[in-house]
C-alpha cells in the first residue's frame, strides 16, 4: 500500500469520525462529499445529500445566494466568509431551524478548486444562554417589584394610619362610610403589594417541617368543592416523599394559584393532576435550572389544556403578564409562586405544549437538620395599655415617623422619635427608663434596625423589640442570622395590630 493510499484512508477515517458536520462542495455549490455527523445533523439518509445544492441548507436561500458568492471570490480573490466563523441559521430535512457555527476553507481536490464547510450545532449552547438570560431578567424584575413594594407599602402606611386616626375624631355616619371605602382600597392595595413583595422575595416567610403529600391532600380538600364539575381534580402521590421546611400558607397560596390557572386554561373542561416525588438535580440540571445539586421534593401541576405558545413560556413569570382577558387575572400569579420558590431554595419548571397541556414543577429542597417551628400563636390581650410606658421609634422616613408616633402616642404610650439608629442609641443611653424599641429593619448608614435590635437585646435586655418593614429583603431570612425572637410588623399594619404586638411584648409574654 502506498503512503498516498494510507493518507486517503487516513482522512477519510478521521472525516467520519468527526463529531461536527464536514460538507465539501464545488464551484457550482453542489455538496460532493459529506460526513456522518452531517447527514445525522441536518436530518438525512447518509448519501442522500451529496449531489444536492448546499442552499437546501440554508432558510434564506436568496439572502445567502451561494453560487454567486462562490463565483465573485474564483473571480476576485476576495473571501467573505473563508478564514472567518460565524453563526448561521440552518435547515434540517423537516423544515425545522436550528443555530449553527459554520467556517469555510478552499483548497483543491485533483484539479478542480473545491470548499469545505464546518458546522457545529449550537442548540443547547442557545438553550443554555436562553435559561441564563431568563434568570437574569427575572432576578432584574424581582428587584424593580420589590423595590416598588417597599415604596408602596410605605405610602400605604401613611395613608391607612391617617385614616384611622382621623376615623377617632368623625361623628358624621356619612363621613364614616366614605372613610371605611377609602380604608378598604388601601387594604387591596396591600394585598397586590404582597403578591409584590413575594415575587421580589421580599415576603417574610414562616418555614416550617412539612409533609408534601399531606399539604397536596388539604389544598385538594379544599379546592374539589369549588371547581367546575367538568373539571377533574386528582392526586398521584409519591411514596416516602421527602419532607421539606416550606411556609405552609405561602405553598397553599402557591398551589391554589396553579390549580386556578390550569382550570382557566381548560374553558371546556379536563383534568388537572397534582403529584408529587422526589427528584435528584445532578451538576447538568442544576446548570439549566438555576438550582443547586440535591436532593427535592417535587409537586407538579399538570392540566391538560391549551398549552402556552413559546412566546408565552418566555414571560410567564414576569409580573403583570396575563393572557387572561381585562378584569379576568393580575398577572401576579405566576409571579408569586416564582418568587416563593426562588426565597424558599428551590426553583421552579414549566413544560407546556399548545393543544396538550402544561406541566408547572416546585421543586423544594429536602429538609436536612432539625424542625423548624412555626411562630408561636399570640393569644389575644385583655385591657388596655398601662399608660406612662415609653417607646423608641425609629424610621428613616420622616411622614412614617412623624405617624408612626402619633400612633403610638394615641394608644397611651410615651414615644421618643429617632431618625437613625445612631440617634436611637444615643437616646437609649440618656433615657434609662425606655421599656420598649420600635424599629424599621432598613435604614441607611452603617447600622440597620436589625443590628440595632441584636446590640439593644445584648445591652439592655429588658427592653421588648418590636421590627416593622415594607422591604426586608434577604435580612430577615433565617439563614442569614435572622432572630425569630424579635417579632416582626409587616407595613402597612392596622392600629390594632400594633396594639396587639405591643400589648404582648410589654407584658412579657413574647419569647
Amino acid at each position: 500500500m502506498t503512503q498516498a493510499s494510507d493518507s486517503s484512508n487516513l482522512l477519510d477515517t478521521l472525516f467520519d469520525a468527526a463529531v461536527d458536520a464536514i460538507i465539501v462542495a464545488d464551484i457550482e455549490g453542489r455538496m460532493i462529499r459529506v460526513n456522518r455527523a452531517a447527514a445525522t445533523m441536518f436530518g438525512y439518509a447518509p448519501g442522500d445529500m451529496e449531489g444536492d445544492s448546499i442552499d437546501v441548507l440554508v432558510p434564506n436561500t436568496e439572502e445567502v445566494g451561494h453560487s454567486s458568492k462562490i463565483a465573485a471570490y474564483l473571480a476576485t480573490g476576495k473571501a467573505h466568509i473563508i478564514g472567518v466563523g460565524r453563526d448561521v441559521e440552518a435547515v434540517r430535512k423537516d423544515g425545522s431551524i436550528f443555530p449553527a457555527h459554520l467556517s469555510v476553507g478552499h483548497g483543491t481536490m485533483g484539479d478542480q478548486p473545491v470548499f469545505v464547510g464546518f458546522l457545529h450545532d449550537l442548540t443547547d449552547r442557545h438553550q443554555a444562554q436562553q435559561a441564563v438570560e431568563a434568570a437574569q431578567r427575572m432576578e432584574a424584575l424581582a428587584r424593580l417589584t420589590g423595590g416598588i413594594a417597599h415604596d408602596f407599602n410605605n405610602l400605604l402606611t401613611i395613608i391607612i394610619g391617617n385614616l384611622e386616626l382621623l376615623e377617632a375624631k368623625l361623628v358624621d355616619d356619612n363621613q364614616k362610610a366614605l372613610l371605611n371605602e377609602a380604608l378598604t382600597a388601601a387594604e387591596l392595595g396591600s394585598k397586590v403589594i404582597d403578591k409584590l413583595m413575594v415575587h421580589g422575595r421580599r415576603g417574610p416567610l414562616q418555614p416550617i417541617r412539612l409533609d408534601v403529600n399531606a399539604v397536596i391532600e388539604e389544598v385538594t380538600t379544599l379546592l374539589s368543592r369549588t371547581l367546575s364539575p367538568h373539571v377533574k381534580l386528582s392526586t398521584a402521590l409519591g411514596d416516602n416523599v421527602l419532607q421539606i421546611d416550606a411556609d405552609p400558607a405561602q405553598l397553599q397560596n402557591a398551589l391554589i394559584n396553579l390549580v386556578v390557572n390550569a382550570r382557566d386554561a381548560m374553558p371546556n373542561g379536563g383534568e388537572i393532576v397534582i403529584s408529587s416525588s422526589n427528584v435528584e438535580a445532578d451538576t447538568f440540571v442544576a446548570a439549566e435550572t438555576g438550582a443547586t445539586p440535591g436532593r427535592y421534593a417535587r409537586i407538579s401541576v399538570t392540566d391538560n389544556g391549551q398549552g402556552m405558545a413559546p412566546d408565552v413560556r418566555r414571560r410567564a413569570f414576569e409580573p403583570f403578564f396575563t393572557t387572561k382577558a381585562p378584569g379576568k387575572g393580575t398577572g401576579l400569579g405566576l409571579a408569586t409562586v416564582y418568587g416563593f420558590m426562588r426565597q424558599s431554595g428551590g426553583h421552579v419548571t414549566l413544560y407546556s405544549e399548545v393543544g396538550l397541556g402544561t406541566t408547572i414543577g416546585l421543586h423544594f429542597p429536602a429538609a436536612v437538620g432539625a424542625s423548624v417551628s412555626p411562630d408561636a400563636q399570640w393569644p389575644e390581650p385583655e385591657g388596655t395599655p398601662d399608660t406612662g410606658q415609653t417607646i423608641l421609634v425609629v424610621e428613616d422616613e420622616e411622614a412614617i415617623l412623624r405617624l408612626s408616633v402619633s400612633r403610638i402616642e394615641a394608644l397611651g404610650y410615651r414615644a421618643l422619635p429617632a431618625s437613625n439608629a445612631n440617634e436611637a442609641l444615643t437616646l437609649l443611653a440618656s433615657n434609662p427608663a425606655i421599656d420598649a424599641l420600635f424599629t424599621d429593619i432598613v435604614m441607611p448608614g452603617g447600622m440597620n434596625g436589625l443590628d440595632l435590635a441584636r446590640k439593644v437585646r445584648a445591652e439592655r435586655p429588658d427592653i421588648a423589640i418590636l421590627l416593622t418593614s415594607g422591604f426586608s429583603g434577604d435580612l430577615i431570612h433565617p439563614g442569614n442570622g435572622f432572630s425569630t425572637n424579635f417579632q416582626l410588623l409587616s407595613k402597612p399594619y392596622r392600629q390594632g395590630e400594633l396594639a396587639t404586638r405591643l400589648r404582648i411584648l410589654l407584658s412579657g409574654r413574647a419569647t
